[in-house]
């Protein structure tokens, strides 16, 4: 709140805020190329996080020792968190296995490609970008309508839609409005809880960073103190930022295995 109200306190050169463009770097091929026109940072750190994850996987899974070391003693606590506390409880012992890779590769990408934006030099969550919200909540999309249709044909679009024990007077409305939150809305809250997320923690932490350092730097020793006070609370905010990569993480997947298990559900 101080940095906002900078631009009334300042000199001439008063404090410009960051925006969504100072996020759209020049792209690495070509190089400083327009942002959108080539192969940029973005998609770069998209695929060094299967990299990464890949990496490790493997390594911890490389020697399975009965007593495991640190690096198989982690990977085997994030797959069981994963496979127990949300394929299994969510989905159900019957149905849950085979869905766990999917969840599994869910939580990891989004996990590390958040985490992102909270390292240094690196500073850019990809899932604050759009494009890879809505390509992996459409994957999710694609995945529970399909699922549906396998388990109950293509009456699993009445299954759900028309949910049971509705008085046949306000039936017609509660349809509509089920057709439109199930097949419409929950798609486009699934991508952009995620992006709209990541992108304002990563602006906010932008914010902090600018202010701090036009206050610090400022002639008027009245600025200073109150840049030690934004640099203080940049600094809460971006461990609270941390939190919040973390917890999308884990809720983009959740929703994924609450939506499988409706699918695969006898009635709505």
């Amino acid at each position: 709140m101080i940095a906002l109200a900078l631009p009334a306190a300042a000199d001439e050169g008063g404090f410009v805020p960051p925006t969504l463009e100072d996020m759209h770097l020049p792209e690495v091929l070509p190089w400083a190329a327009e942002y959108g026109t080539g192969f940029g940072k973005q998609m770069l750190l998209v695929l060094l996080s299967v990299v990464l994850i890949s990496w490790f996987f493997v390594a911890a899974a490389r020697r399975g020792k009965l007593v495991p070391g640190k690096m198989q003693f982690l990977g085997e606590m994030s797959y069981n968190f994963v496979r127990n506390s949300v394929g299994k409880d969510i989905i159900g012992e019957r149905d849950y296995r085979p869905f766990v890779p999917l969840l599994f590769a869910l939580f990891f990408f989004i996990l590390v490609n958040n985490l992102f934006g909270s390292i240094p030099l690196i500073q850019l969550p990809t899932t604050s970008h759009v494009g890879t919200a809505y390509a992996l909540a459409g994957i999710v999309y694609v995945t529970w309508i399909v699922l549906g249709i396998q388990k109950h044909g293509i009456g699993y679009f009445k299954l759900a839609v028309v949910p049971s024990g509705v008085p046949k007077a306000i039936l017609p409305l509660v349809v509509l409005i089920e057709i439109i939150s199930t097949f419409l809305v929950r798609p486009v809250t699934h991508s952009l809880r995620l992006f709209a997320t990541m992108l304002a923690g990563h602006l906010i932490i932008m914010l902090a960073a600018a202010g701090s350092e036009f206050l610090l730097t400022q002639d008027q020793l009245l600025l200073k103190p109150l840049g030690i006070l934004t640099l203080a609370g940049g600094v809460g905010m971006y461990l609270f930022e941390i939190l919040i990569q973390v917890l999308q993480a884990y809720v983009f997947t959740l929703l994924t295995a609450i939506y499988i298990q409706g699918s695969l559900a006898e009635e709505h």
